[in-house]
């Protein structure tokens, strides 16, 4: 699976004390960190980067590019960083991301045609986001097809779900990996990719990472071709490179209703079991899932 790092995210103090005063080391130290890990892209999250768009954003294009030569991921809401950070870019970049909210459509498509990017299209509309398997579809379907007439291949799209947290809306969750699993049959060409972490927002620290690993194996296995995520997390990193093929096999059973003797396995595997169960939606989702 393609890993996007995360982890230069506006949102961090550091990262937002860093672009504020302009210190390259902070922004550097991340990059490099997430790039040894196995970042195949370093996500630049700027959100909606009102203040200096332009400065800012070459910026930190530039800052990154002098230490790794990792193609970055720009993520912001506003078109002028964008275009700014695309065009500051050496390789190929990825735009993210567009989606089917009317001024997305009319800002951000455009530029991945100009500038020939791969581009994340979202299945966000005007409405929000929708929330089961067909209005995904309906909308996905509809920003797709507005996007090939504008030149846009499919084997350019990356196509994003919307996670939502588990803590928030169980159902979804599940929903979004069935979403995944017939993406490749709506839209031949098209690959697919998700926020990783979304999925453990608003869930202790020190559980955010057996959701966010579970659910990258949950929905490797129902063809996700790519994620956001820490890259930092060296256990995600190593189920990733199918280093640990007995917990892999473990979510498998699970997933697939199998009879597992809980028993019999070690607290790493039960926990994964557990948590399997909870994406799935079998079991009803509380900060102690774990401890049942």
């Amino acid at each position: 699976m393609v890993l996007i790092g995360e982890s230069i995210h506006i949102i961090s103090k550091q990262v937002s004390d860093a672009v504020r005063d302009q210190n390259p080391k902070v922004i550097q130290d991340l990059a490099i960190a997430q790039a040894e890990a196995g970042a195949d892209y370093i996500d630049l999250n700027l959100g909606p980067a009102r203040k200096n768009p332009e400065e800012v954003t070459q910026w930190l294009v530039n800052t990154i590019q002098e230490v790794t030569d990792v193609p970055l991921s720009i993520d912001t809401l506003n078109p002028v960083a964008m275009e700014a950070g695309l065009k500051a870019c050496k390789k190929r970049p990825l735009l993210n991301s567009s989606s089917g909210r009317t001024d997305s459509k009319d800002q951000m498509l455009p530029l991945a045609k100009k500038y020939s990017t791969d581009v994340v299209i979202s299945v966000l509309t005007d409405k929000g986001c929708p929330p089961d398997v067909d209005s995904r579809t309906e909308s996905i379907m509809e920003t797709v097809a507005y996007a090939n007439e504008l030149g846009i291949p499919n084997e350019d799209i990356w196509v994003d779900p919307i996670i939502l947290p588990v803590s928030a809306d169980q159902k979804q969750v599940a929903e979004a990996a069935e979403f995944i699993k017939i993406l490749s049959d709506l839209l031949p060409g098209v690959k697919s990719t998700v926020g990783l972490s979304n999925v453990s927002n608003g869930t202790p620290d020190e559980l955010r990472g057996i959701l966010n690993r579970t659910y990258m194996v949950m929905l490797g296995r129902n063809g996700l071709y790519s994620a956001i995520a820490d890259v930092l997390d060296k256990e995600l990193i190593s189920l990733n490179k199918g280093k640990l093929p007995n917990v892999v096999d473990l979510i498998y059973k699970t997933m697939d209703g199998e009879t597992v003797d809980i028993a019999s396995l070690s607290q790493k595997e039960q926990d994964y079991v557990k948590t399997t169960k909870v994406l799935m939606g079998e079991t009803l989702y509380s900060h102690a899932w774990l401890e049942s």
